[in-house]
């Protein structure tokens, strides 16, 4: 027979009780941590940021506040450089025609690979990942003839698209590939065929569209290194880009707080890039 409680008496917990609260203790215990963790690494990022954008509001008197080295990105130009606006102008520009390239190389090539001969992965894997063992000085001295004789005919920085394609290929390579591990690949395009379809029609309106936050995440790995890239740009002698500008103006300039400016400018706009792709594979995982 059941055993009865008296009235006022608190019954015993029972056995289910007892786990259900050691989880809620637990999952309680894990979200402190979280929040040490996050702010402590926060602090970490967003001192040096501070620091940086104090630097930048500094005035020519101790303890005064101006705009001034904001001001002056737009309107900087050293002996012998471009303007600092104009040199970030011809980044940007890079860093679009080398994530287009890389996109266009990579995309169909790894589909058709993973579709009709995937004896071929490993060594495509292979040659793509084999830029992070080759130091940026050694690409240097190999590439440097081809882009002398490009420089004969005063083609512009752009140019320079085709080496930094080579240095993205391993970033962009496992972000794609990490996005087609996660769709039944052969599946897709055995309905799609079944229905009709071209390859061209498998690879770009199937496939593609469901590797959309690999795309974005190879974009933004591309575009990151475009934008902070120095050794090649500066060895091979175009300073007319973004980051031989700043060391050029960290060199020469007296007004040390435009480097200041022009650096946090930089990374706020990786930073916004990063929010506006995030947020954009959030909002297509809720549509799906």
């Amino acid at each position: 027979m059941a055993a009865v409680t008296s009235v006022g008496e608190t019954p015993a917990p029972t056995a289910a009780s007892r786990p259900r609260g050691m989880h809620v203790r637990r999952q309680r215990r894990l979200n402190v941590f979280r929040y040490v963790v996050f702010t402590v690494f926060g602090l970490f990022f967003l001192l040096p940021l501070l620091a940086m954008l104090r630097f930048s509001l500094e005035g020519s008197k101790l303890g005064t506040w101006s705009l001034s080295a904001w001001k002056e990105i737009a309107s900087y130009q050293n002996t012998g450089v471009p303007p600092l606006l104009s040199a970030i102008e011809v980044t940007l520009e890079l860093a679009v025609i080398t994530s287009v390239v890389t996109l266009v190389l990579l995309v169909p090539t790894m589909i058709w690979i993973r579709l009709r001969v995937q004896w071929l992965e490993r060594t495509v894997e292979f040659l793509c990942t084999l830029p992070l063992t080759i130091p940026a000085i050694v690409l240097v001295v190999g590439i440097g003839p081809i882009y002398n004789r490009i420089q004969h005919y005063s083609v512009s920085a752009l140019m320079l698209f085709w080496i930094y394609v080579i240095l993205a290929l391993p970033y962009a390579y496992r972000a794609l590939a990490a996005g087609l591990g996660a769709i039944d690949v052969k599946t897709l395009s055995e309905a799609a065929r079944s229905l009709g379809a071209s390859w061209f029609t498998v690879m770009v309106r199937v496939i593609a569209p469901n590797m959309r936050q690999a795309i974005l995440n190879a974009l933004l790995l591309t575009f990151a290194l475009v934008l902070g890239e120095f050794t090649i740009a500066y060895l091979l002698l175009y300073n007319d880009v973004l980051q031989p500008e700043l060391f050029a103006i960290n060199r020469n300039t007296p007004n040390a707080g435009v480097i200041f400016s022009t650096s946090f400018a930089a990374l706020l706009f990786a930073f916004a890039l990063l929010l506006i792709l995030s947020y954009a594979g959030r909002s297509r995982r809720g549509r799906g």
